[in-house]
């Protein structure tokens, strides 16, 4: 006896809301302004390889939310020697990051006179790929978003935990594509002494924050 066969039309009509609630958790966790997304706004503003930023940083979540759906979520999370070295090296990483930025919000002068345009110090484009690089994989947030808690998540819905994949994987490009938008609109218009030392200073903030809530989640 043949085994039934589903038909195409019925396979994309069970396959879109496991492709949407992949999707829809992507965005859900990407959306909060971390690290990450903090780095793509501040190269937006300086208007100095953005959209390589961004790729990089797209790329990067659909490689990780690749690992965590196919594999990571198989073998049960990350060991506790491997998170504990991702964490260790993401607080470094945050940590001074964090002081660069509290620098430049110590001495605005260094940007230029007060009310004139500014002209930030040019990045090269490999800084611009260690940068981006950077805050995507030495970023334990997302490690712990897209690998673990996407690729966990995918296990619910069995043999389509692919599509859950594909569209979490759909939802980062969205997110990092407006995201990249946005910031390239407000480069334009938003060029003053003022925001860059109040950006400076929530991204310091931000970056510490950030660094002690991983620092003590070893003890």
């Amino acid at each position: 006896m043949r085994p039934a066969v589903t038909p195409p039309e019925t396979r994309m009509s069970l396959s879109f809301p496991v492709f949407s609630a992949g999707m829809v958790l992507s965005l859900s966790l990407i959306m909060a302004i971390g690290p990450q997304n903090a780095h793509v706004l501040r190269m937006g503003l300086q208007r100095q390889h953005l959209w390589l930023t961004v790729a990089l940083c797209a790329l990067s979540d659909v490689a990780l939310i690749g690992l965590g759906v196919l594999g990571l979520a198989q073998l049960g999370g990350l060991s506790d020697k491997l998170q504990g070295a991702l964490i260790g090296a993401g607080v470094l990483f945050l940590a001074v990051y964090g002081w660069q930025a509290f620098q430049r919000f110590r001495s605005p002068a260094a940007r230029g006179l007060e009310g004139q345009p500014l002209a930030p110090a040019p990045t090269t484009r490999r800084q611009a790929v260690f940068s981006a690089l950077a805050f995507s994989w030495l970023n334990p947030h997302a490690w712990l978003d897209t690998a673990v808690l996407i690729g966990t998540a995918s296990l619910a819905y069995g043999p389509a935990s692919e599509v859950f994949g594909l569209g979490a994987a759909t939802g980062s490009l969205i997110w990092f594509t407006g995201l990249g938008a946005a910031a390239f609109w407000a480069g334009r218009r938003l060029n003053s002494l003022h925001i860059w030392r109040v950006l400076d200073g929530l991204v310091a903030l931000m970056m510490w924050g950030t660094a002690f809530w991983l620092l003590s989640s070893l003890f």
